[in-house]
């Protein structure tokens, strides 16, 4: 009876020591989260989904390519010329800003000759613009590129001209048509007519 009753007292006292060491084993792991874990769930990754989407968010932000230019119109002729038109403006002033680029796709320098225009005003306006011109079709009105005193149109001058494989901007003003119009052609030098749609200025 003494061996059996010393026996259950030790299965007992064992249980005990067990228990008690799982106890002791769980504390420490949850005391070792408190004293750093916390800090690593804090500076380290988001501690939920939503937060998570918002910093991957802002990260692709960064990388977003900007938009490319409208595209009104584009034609190709001379010399192996892209004319793109990007913008066709109606300002409050009375007069249509029309720009956007060229592109010289050929293998040799261009100076733009052929569209300053032939008028002997236009003369002192070489490598432009100034020989450009938008068409009214149906008013059957053709609007010549606006001029200073001095004869200066108020356009682009491509100074240096443009070399094989290189893009340059370009802009022309012009008297506004009525505002009943807003269908108009663009066309300068030997370039095919443009059609392009006016829109209101802000």
């Amino acid at each position: 009876m003494n061996i059996r009753r010393a026996m259950k007292t030790r299965r007992a006292m064992t249980a005990v020591a067990i228990t008690t060491g799982l106890v002791l084993t769980v504390a420490g792991c949850g005391g070792g989260d408190g004293d750093g874990g916390g800090d690593k769930s804090e500076k380290g990754a988001p501690s939920s989904p939503a937060e998570q989407r918002e910093d991957d968010e802002g990260k692709g932000d960064g990388d977003q390519e900007p938009t490319a230019d409208k595209v009104l119109a584009e034609v190709k002729g001379e010399e192996s010329i892209t004319l793109t038109i990007t913008s066709a403006v109606r300002d409050e002033g009375g007069f249509v800003t029309v720009s956007g680029k060229v592109t010289n796709n050929g293998g040799r320098f261009w100076a733009a000759a052929n569209w300053r225009g032939e008028e002997r005003e236009l003369n002192k306006n070489g490598s432009s613009v100034a020989g450009a011109n938008l068409i009214d079709n149906e008013g059957r009105k053709k609007y010549l590129v606006l001029r200073d005193t001095q004869g200066r149109c108020l356009c682009t001058k491509f100074t240096g001209g443009v070399k094989p494989n290189q893009t340059a901007d370009w802009y022309a003003q012009f008297p506004a048509p009525p505002e009943g119009t807003t269908k108009v052609d663009f066309q300068v030098g030997a370039m095919p007519p443009a059609p392009i749609e006016l829109t209101e200025g802000e």
